[in-house]
């Protein structure tokens, strides 16, 4: 069995944590066993059965808190993405029902690489970063899509030492591979230049 692995997000060491999940040193992430990913047919598969429904009021309800940050940062002509949108795009459509300007980008389904060149007052990435394999260059990738001043929204169940990762839920689905702490998020603040970094239960803000 291996004993380590080099952590996707800073690159350091990380040593065998839970079964097949690693833990890093430096940025004190956790991750699953680069070894035993998923392949993007399996991913997709996955994703496939989200029972999500936008006009789930308890589904619009989980999201609230990111929405509701937008809409109190942002006037409705403000340009924004909703990066991993996926099957049922919740984010866009409350924001859009309430007048907003924001597109949607998803490499499954609605992957228009297009909208990866341009620059947004905002992007929201809601129970995203979870299922990043290369965490580093999808950090670096959102930050470039970013105007100047402009404000990355996240929500993403956080770990801390409280949790007994082995009964952890989040762990379950099997596309979520990468699991952040607050000290991933501060290593995330400073290695991608932002100047602030905002965590309010599993909703963080970087600008």
């Amino acid at each position: 069995m291996t004993l380590q692995q080099q952590c996707p997000l800073c690159s350091s060491e990380a040593n065998l944590f839970y079964q097949d999940y690693f833990r890093c040193k430096t940025c004190n992430s956790i991750f699953a066993n680069s070894a035993k990913l998923p392949n993007a047919a399996q991913e997709k598969a996955r994703y496939e059965l989200h029972d999500d429904n936008v006009e789930d009021t308890g589904y619009q309800k989980f999201v609230s808190p990111m929405t509701q940050a937008i809409q109190s940062d942002y006037k409705r002509s403000a340009k924004g993405l909703d990066f991993g949108a996926g099957k049922a795009p919740i984010v866009s459509k409350l924001m859009q029902d309430a007048g907003y300007d924001i597109r949607q980008y998803d490499p499954f389904f609605h992957p228009n690489a297009a909208l990866l060149e341009e620059k947004y007052d905002y992007v929201a990435a809601c129970e995203v970063v979870e299922h990043f394999y290369h965490p580093h260059k999808e950090f670096a990738l959102l930050k470039r899509l970013l105007g100047k001043g402009g404000k990355l929204y996240l929500m993403t169940d956080i770990y801390d030492d409280s949790i007994d990762f082995s009964k952890w839920y989040y762990k379950n689905d099997v596309t979520h591979v990468f699991f952040y702490t607050k000290e991933s998020f501060l290593w995330i603040q400073k290695e991608f230049g932002f100047k602030e970094l905002k965590i309010e239960k599993r909703l963080v803000t970087l600008f």
